[in-house]
C-alpha cells in the first residue's frame, strides 16, 4: 500500500461509483459491495462515499467498513430546497443524517435535485432548468437555514455540490447563490469544467466555505462531442466523459496548492461516473492511478 503524502488532517476516500453508479442500474450492477469495499482498502484509501449497495444501518454498515480499515467519508442527500421548505427538507434528510452523525462523518453531501427537468438525466443537456434571481434568492436563503440546522440538530455540516442538469452549473449560478447563503459547498472538479469553468475559481472565492471535494477528470473530445450533439448526462457517463483524475484534460495541482496554503481540513474524494465494464475504466485499474495521481501532488 502507497503511504500518503497528504497533509494532517486531510484524507483520500474514493466513491463507489467506479464500481456501481448509483443510477444507471445495469453499471456495475452485479458488482458485490464487498468487491468494492476490498479494492477500495487495497488502493491505500481512507475512507469511502455511500453508494446505492450501502446497508443503511450503523450497525451493519460500521462492521462492513471496519473489517476493510475504512471510514465513511459523508453521502449523498437529494435536495428540494428550491420546492419546498427547511421544515419539510430536514424530516426529510432526518434518517440519512442520523446514520452519518452515528458513523462519525462531519460533512453531508447536498445534491441539488430539486428544479430539475422532468428526466433530467436523459434529456439533452442543453434542455435543463435554472432560477431567476427572485428563486435564486429565495433558495439561498432556505439554503442558509438549513445548513444551520443541520448542523444544530445533527453535527454535520452541509457541502452544497454544484452539478451539471441541477440547478447550479455555471460560475455565475453557484456565486449567485451561495454568495448569498454563505452555506457549505463541494468544489467537484469534473462538473466545474464540464460547467464551462475552471474549478479554481470556487477556491479562490469561496475558499473559507470548501467543506468537501470531489476529484473527477473529464475527457475533453467527449465532452466536446456531447455538447455538440446536445446529449443527455447519462449519455455522457455512458461513452466516458468523466474520468479518474490523470486520465482527462484537468490539472489537479490547484487542488494541492488550495490544500497546502489554506489549511484545509477534510476529505478529497476521487469520484468518476463510468462504466466499469469498459477497459480503461477497469474499477481497481482506475482508482488506483488516480490514488497514485493525487498522492504525488503531495
Amino acid at each position: 500500500m502507497t503511504k500518503s503524502n497528504l497533509p494532517d488532517g486531510v484524507r483520500l476516500g474514493v466513491a463507489p461509483l467506479s464500481w456501481t453508479n448509483d443510477v444507471l442500474d445495469d453499471l456495475g450492477g452485479d458488482t458485490p459491495l464487498e468487491t468494492c469495499l476490498a479494492e477500495a482498502a487495497e488502493n491505500g484509501y481512507a475512507g469511502i462515499e455511500l453508494g446505492r449497495k450501502f446497508p443503511r444501518d450503523a450497525g451493519t454498515l460500521k462492521p462492513l467498513l471496519d473489517v476493510h480499515g475504512l471510514t465513511l467519508a459523508s453521502g449523498w442527500h437529494s435536495g428540494f430546497l428550491t420546492e419546498r421548505d427547511v421544515a419539510d427538507e430536514m424530516a426529510d434528510v432526518a434518517p440519512h443524517a442520523k446514520l452519518l452523525s452515528t458513523l462519525g462523518v462531519e460533512v453531508m453531501v447536498y445534491g441539488p435535485v430539486g428544479t430539475m427537468a422532468e428526466g433530467a438525466l436523459d434529456v439533452p443537456m442543453s434542455r435543463r432548468l435554472t432560477l431567476d434571481d427572485d428563486q435564486a434568492a429565495k433558495y439561498a436563503d432556505r439554503l442558509k437555514a438549513f445548513d444551520a440546522r443541520l448542523n444544530a440538530e445533527y453535527g454535520l455540516r452541509m457541502a452544497y455540490h454544484h452539478h451539471l442538469m441541477m440547478v447550479l452549473e455555471t460560475f455565475d449560478e453557484v456565486c449567485k447563490v451561495i454568495d448569498r447563503a454563505q452555506c457549505g459547498l463541494l468544489v467537484d472538479t469534473g462538473h466545474a469544467y464540464a460547467g464551462g469553468f475552471d474549478y479554481a475559481k470556487l477556491f479562490d472565492r469561496f475558499g473559507d466555505l470548501v467543506r468537501h471535494v470531489h476529484l473527477k477528470d473529464v475527457r475533453a473530445d467527449r465532452l466536446e462531442e456531447v455538447r455538440a450533439k446536445d446529449l443527455s448526462f447519462n449519455d455522457a457517463v455512458r461513452m466516458g466523459m468523466f474520468t479518474v483524475p490523470g486520465d482527462g484534460a484537468l490539472d489537479f495541482m490547484p487542488v494541492a496548492d488550495f490544500v497546502r496554503n489554506s489549511g484545509y481540513q477534510g476529505w478529497l474524494v476521487v469520484e468518476a461516473e463510468q462504466d466499469p465494464s469498459r477497459q480503461e475504466a477497469e474499477p481497481k485499474a482506475a482508482t488506483k492511478r488516480a490514488y497514485d495521481h493525487i498522492n504525488s501532488l503531495f
